[in-house]
C-alpha cells in the first residue's frame, strides 16, 4: 500500500478507533458493535500525543510529548480541549466531536491526571540548578539561560512553563551597543534612581525573592504611566501591561496568579483590604477559591509576583506596605521637551533586544558574585538587599544607600499620614530623654487630640495598643524605641508602652534617588540652586534631568549607560561630609537646639555658626518676646 493511500480520512478514522477500542480492551471495558464513541477516541488521542498531570495547587495540565515544554490546562480557550477537538477533526475526515463528548473525555483524562506525579509549571522565570530561566513565551516554546558564566538562547526550555491569555512574546536578546543608555534616555529620573531601577530590573529576572514594589510618583505629565508600561514590558510583555486597582481580593488573585509582572495605574488610594494583598503578592501569597462546577471543593492560587505601581498621592501607607517599596519620584516634563507616544513606543521596540541583553550581562555577574555577599546589617527585604550589594559589587554604585534613603522617605511618609503617629512623637519629645511609660489609654488621654478625630485615630485603648504596635517600626527608624513588655503590677494589669528617645539614633544619610530638576528658565530664577527635600527624613537630593528622558524631545546624542561609573559620581558634587555624601556624618535625633544665653529660647544654627550665642534683638534689659533674663 502507498503512503498515499494511508493518507486518506477512512484509513486515519479506522486508525483513530483501533487505538481507542485497543485503549478500551486494556481496561477491561467492552464496545459495542459500533465501534469506540466519540468520547473514547478522543480520549485516545490524548493519551497518544499529551502527557496528563496535576500540579500540586491541584490543577490538571497536559503536555505535548516531545513538543515544546508548555503546560496547556485541560480547559479554557488554549487548553487540551480546543488542541484535542483540532486534532480529532483533523484525523477523522472533518468530523467535529460533540460538545458531550469533550466533556466525558476531560473528565476521564482528569481522573488520569489525579494519580500522574505531581509538576508544578512555573511563570515567565524559574530556577534551574545555578541558572535562571526565562520563558520567551513563543509558540515554539524557546528560552533564554542564564548562569554565572553567561546566557545563551535555548529552542527547547528545561523547565515547564505555563501561558495566560494576558501574556506576550519576549524579543530575543540581541548584544546591539549598550542597551541600558538607550533605556536611560527613556526614564524621566535622576542617575540614582535610574542605576535602582536596573537593580530593580535584574532582581525581576530571580524568580525566587520577595521584589519591592516599584512605585512611580509625581505629578501629572511626569511620564508615571508611559515609564512604568515600558518597564513591565522589559520583564513581562502584556496586552494590559498597567491595570486599573481591583475591586477585591479574588479579582486581584486572578490578574496576579496569570502575569509575572504587573503595574497598578494611577493609585489614589489604598485599602486596607489591598494593602494586606499586596504584602502578601510580594513574600507569596496562597488564596482559596471555590473551584468551578463544584459546591464543596476549592482551589489554591499560589504566585509571588513583581509588582508596580503609579501614583500622585497614595495617601495614608499602612507601614508594612510603605516597607515594601522602591519609589523613584519624577518631575514634570516641559511642554517643549515633550516626545510622542508613537516615538518613544518605536525606540522602546527597537531597543527592547539591546535592553534584554545588557540586563542578562548584569544578572549573569550578579550571579556569579552573589553566593560570597554577606550583608552585615540584614534590613527588611534582605534577599533584594543582597541583590543589591552584589548589584554594587560588580559596577561600583551605591544602590544600597540609595535603597536605604528610599525606606527613609518611606518611614516619613507612613508618619506624615498617621495624625495619631505625630500625636505620640511629640508626646514622647515633650517628655525628654526620660520618655513616657504609660498603658494605651493614659497616651491615648495624654496626646494632643485634634477637635475633630481624623478617620484613622483609634477610638479607644485597644485600638491605641494595636496602632502602637503597626507604628512601632517608624517610630523606631526616627529614634524612639518602643517597648511593650511590661504591663502594670495591679488594678487591671494592662500593658505598660515604653517610649524612649534613643540617644544618638539617627537615620542613614544618603540621599534618595530623586527626580531632575526643572529647567531653570521655567521654573527657577537665574542663580538659583537646588535645594535639598525639607523632610525630618533624609531629603531627596534632586540631579539634574537627562536629556531625552520619557516624554522628552532628544537634547543629546545617548549617553553611555553608567556601567563604568564609580560610587563616588553619586556624590559628584556634594561637599564633604554633607548630607548624601561619603563621610557624611550621622543625623542625632535627641540633640537639642543651641539656647540663647539672654532668654533662654533656641536660636538659629546660622548665628551659632558666626559666633553669636543672642538673638540680635535681645539685650539684658529687654530679652526677645519679653522674657525675663535667666
Amino acid at each position: 500500500m502507498s503512503a498515499k493511500e494511508t493518507d486518506k480520512p477512512e484509513d486515519k478514522r479506522a486508525a483513530v478507533r483501533a487505538k481507542a477500542k485497543a485503549l478500551l480492551d486494556k481496561h477491561g471495558v467492552e464496545s459495542d458493535g459500533k465501534g469506540p464513541s466519540q468520547a473514547s477516541q478522543l480520549v485516545a488521542l490524548a493519551r497518544e500525543r499529551f502527557e496528563v498531570f496535576m500540579s500540586e495547587d491541584g490543577r490538571p495540565y497536559a503536555v505535548t510529548k516531545g513538543g515544546p515544554n508548555i503546560a496547556l490546562p485541560l480547559r479554557g480557550k488554549a487548553g487540551l480541549r480546543s488542541q484535542l477537538a483540532r486534532i480529532y477533526t483533523e484525523t477523522s475526515g472533518g468530523n467535529v466531536p460533540s460538545q458531550a463528548a469533550l466533556a466525558d473525555a476531560m473528565t476521564v483524562l482528569e481522573g488520569i491526571a489525579s494519580i500522574a506525579e505531581p509538576r508544578t509549571p512555573q511563570l515567565r522565570a524559574a530556577r534551574h540548578g545555578e541558572r535562571i530561566i526565562v520563558d520567551l513565551a513563543t509558540t515554539d516554546g524557546r528560552c533564554v539561560q542564564i548562569g554565572p558564566d553567561g546566557w545563551t538562547r535555548s529552542p527547547r526550555s528545561p523547565v515547564l512553563f505555563r501561558r495566560s491569555g494576558a501574556m506576550k512574546a519576549l524579543p530575543e536578546p540581541i548584544r546591539d551597543g549598550d542597551g541600558l543608555a538607550v533605556l536611560r534616555s527613556l526614564m524621566n529620573t535622576s542617575d540614582a534612581g535610574f542605576r535602582l531601577l536596573t537593580a530593580w530590573l535584574v532582581a525581576a529576572f530571580i524568580p525566587d525573592l520577595p521584589h519591592p514594589i516599584l512605585t512611580f510618583r509625581g505629578e501629572q505629565g511626569t511620564g508615571k504611566s508611559k515609564g512604568a508600561s515600558m518597564v513591565i514590558g522589559i520583564v513581562d510583555p502584556s496586552g494590559a501591561p498597567k491595570r486599573t486597582a481591583p475591586r477585591d481580593v479574588k479579582s486581584w488573585a486572578t490578574q496576579a496568579f496569570n502575569s509575572w509582572a504587573l503595574c497598578l495605574d494611577n493609585v489614589s488610594y489604598i485599602p486596607d483590604w489591598l494593602s494586606d494583598a499586596l504584602c502578601r503578592a510580594v513574600t507569596g501569597d496562597g488564596i482559596v477559591d471555590r473551584a468551578l462546577y463544584t459546591d464543596d471543593d476549592v482551589v489554591v492560587l499560589e504566585f509571588r509576583r513583581v509588582l508596580s505601581m503609579t501614583t500622585i498621592d497614595a495617601g495614608a501607607l499602612a507601614g508594612d506596605l510603605a516597607e515594601r517599596l522602591l519609589t523613584i519620584e519624577l518631575h514634570t516634563i516641559p511642554d517643549r521637551q515633550r516626545r510622542e507616544e508613537a516615538e518613544l513606543d518605536r525606540t522602546f521596540r527597537d531597543a527592547h533586544p539591546a535592553i534584554l541583553a545588557s540586563l542578562f550581562d548584569l544578572l549573569s555577574e550578579v550571579l556569579r558574585v552573589l553566593p560570597n555577599v554577606t550583608l552585615t546589617a540584614h534590613p527588611r527585604m534582605a534577599d533584594f538587599a543582597r541583590v543589591l550589594a552584589a548589584v554594587d559589587d560588580v559596577t561600583g554604585w551605591d544602590t544600597q544607600g540609595s535603597y536605604q534613603a528610599t525606606a527613609a522617605d518611606a518611614v516619613a511618609d507612613v508618619l506624615e499620614g498617621e495624625p495619631f503617629a505625630r500625636a505620640v512623637v511629640d508626646l514622647v519629645r515633650a517628655a525628654g530623654p526620660a520618655g513616657v511609660c504609660m498603658t494605651a489609654a493614659d497616651i491615648l488621654g495624654k496626646v494632643a487630640t485634634p477637635e475633630k478625630l481624623p478617620r484613622r485615630w483609634p477610638k479607644d485603648a485597644t485600638r491605641a495598643g494595636g496602632h502602637l504596635k503597626r507604628l512601632a517600626p517608624a517610630l523606631r527608624a526616627i529614634g524612639i524605641d518602643v517597648e511593650d513588655t511590661q504591663r502594670e503590677p495591679d488594678g487591671n494589669r494592662s500593658r505598660l508602652y515604653r517610649l524612649t528617645g534613643v540617644e544618638g539614633s539617627c537615620i542613614p544619610a544618603p540621599g534618595a534617588p530623586g527626580a531632575p530638576e526643572p529647567a531653570p528658565d521655567q521654573y527657577e530664577s537665574p542663580g538659583a540652586g537646588a535645594s535639598p527635600s525639607t523632610r525630618t527624613a533624609p531629603g531627596s537630593t534632586r540631579s539634574t534631568g537627562f536629556p531625552g528622558a520619557a516624554g522628552a524631545v532628544p537634547g543629546a546624542a545617548p549617553t553611555p549607560a553608567p556601567g563604568n561609573s564609580t560610587q563616588a559620581d553619586l556624590h559628584r558634587n556634594t561637599a564633604p561630609g554633607a548630607a548624601g555624601a561619603p563621610g557624611a556624618g550621622m543625623q542625632h535625633i535627641s540633640k537639642s537646639a543651641p539656647l540663647c544665653t539672654v532668654c533662654g529660647t533656641s536660636v538659629d544654627p546660622a548665628l551659632i555658626t558666626h559666633g553669636d550665642q543672642v538673638h540680635p534683638c535681645c539685650t539684658p534689659e529687654t530679652p526677645q518676646s519679653g522674657r525675663t533674663t535667666k
